[in-house]
């Protein structure tokens, strides 16, 4: 398989978590109606889906290290496509529930396993520079899910959401079951998966990088799903937060270069988390000043870009400490970070607080990197 092929697939693959959940957002107002539920019960689907995401990252990483990388995928990705099934079945709000945390635990496939593939073939500031390239890429699902969610739920309601994310699981099962290699070492070492645990909660790096990426990913996912309900009450139809995706959109992807250059330049990863940590925060203020008005839009564009700039420089450091167990530790690493994004979504939802949220987020991150000193793990 081409290097060029191989770093399609993973792409699609990383893509495809993140096109799930923001492909589902524009659904949260139609899910209200059709099970008549408020705002912040319809709001709690997304939390569910990161908490039953976190025990998805951890068993497939843990699989991922026994079975192989590519079994591993096919399987988390047939779970999602039964869940999708579910969905599209059930008729009560407690299902649906059900349905969005099976399908959360298949998708995990395509965060922790693909993370592990490209982790198997690139190393140290190569896998930087991987993750910004992916960084790019991942920059158009927020457009795509939000625009394409927008559009199917004025056509079709959530069901319609539902049958796009079913089609989408089967064309990704396809691919990978005809060209996803597996690159699992032959011999890699077996080391448990409560041993790595101990390694790990002993590991300030590892809490640091975790608190890292939940404070960037709950600042970004909290739009996603309050957003929907802010677009509401200022008389804007659904579409418009769909449109809304594009403009963020654009706004990663120039984080993700930005980045990526920086880094050729010779910037180093923690002070551009520093940066973007101090730009989410500006960003997450204006925000705030803004919630009344459209234009909150605009200071938004700071945070996405932070996200773009901040999280391939983690993920790429993150677990330069445990090379001969990257899946267990990838996995465990997901675990404490999806525990904390659901925990901190759950938070949001409650709260319906747009720019407090993201304030408290980036204060965090920056609170963070400047204890980190000269050391970035």
């Amino acid at each position: 398989m081409s290097h060029r092929t191989f770093l399609m697939l993973a792409i699609a693959l990383l893509m495809f978590p993140q096109i799930a959940q923001t492909l589902f957002s524009p659904a949260l107002g139609d899910i209200g109606r059709a099970f008549d539920v408020g705002p912040q019960a319809a709001a709690q689907t997304l939390s569910v889906y990161f908490l039953a995401f976190a025990f998805g990252v951890v068993t497939w990483g843990r699989v991922c290290d026994r079975i192989g990388r590519r079994p591993s995928m096919l399987a988390g990705l047939a779970i999602y496509a039964m869940a999708c099934v579910l969905g599209l079945w059930v008729r009560g709000f407690n299902g649906l529930l059900m349905a969005q945390a099976l399908a959360a635990f298949g998708a995990a496939v395509g965060s922790v396993v693909t993370q592990t593939l490209l982790r198997d073939r690139f190393r140290g500031m190569e896998l930087a520079r991987v993750f910004s390239l992916v960084g790019m890429a991942l920059a158009a699902s927020p457009a795509i899910g939000l625009f394409s969610g927008a559009s199917l739920v004025q056509g079709f309601g959530y069901r319609g959401v539902l049958a796009a994310l079913l089609l989408l699981a089967s064309i990704l099962w396809i691919w990978s079951w005809r060209t996803l290699p597996e690159t699992r070492p032959a011999q890699l070492t077996s080391i448990g998966l409560f041993a790595t645990m101990g390694d790990m909660l002993r590991d300030p790096g590892i809490w640091r990088s975790a608190l890292w990426i939940a404070s960037f990913n709950v600042a970004l996912f909290s739009y996603y799903s309050l957003g929907p309900f802010l677009f509401e009450r200022l008389g804007l139809g659904g579409e418009w937060f769909g449109y809304s995706g594009v403009i963020l959109a654009l706004a990663s992807g120039f984080g993700a270069w930005f980045n990526k250059r920086l880094l050729q330049s010779g910037c180093s990863p923690l002070r551009l988390i520093r940066l973007a940590a101090l730009t989410g925060l500006l960003g997450g203020s204006g925000v705030w000043l803004l919630e009344a008005h459209v234009w909150f839009v605009l200071p938004m564009l700071l945070v996405v870009l932070a996200f773009g700039m901040a999280i391939p420089n983690i993920l790429g450091a993150a677990l330069c400490n445990y090379p001969d167990r990257l899946g267990t530790a990838g996995a465990l690493l997901g675990l404490f970070y999806y525990l904390l994004i659901g925990a901190g979504l759950m938070l949001a939802a409650w709260a319906q607080a747009l720019g407090e949220t993201l304030m408290i987020c980036n204060l965090l991150a920056l609170s963070l990197a400047i204890r980190a000193k000269n050391a970035f793990v």
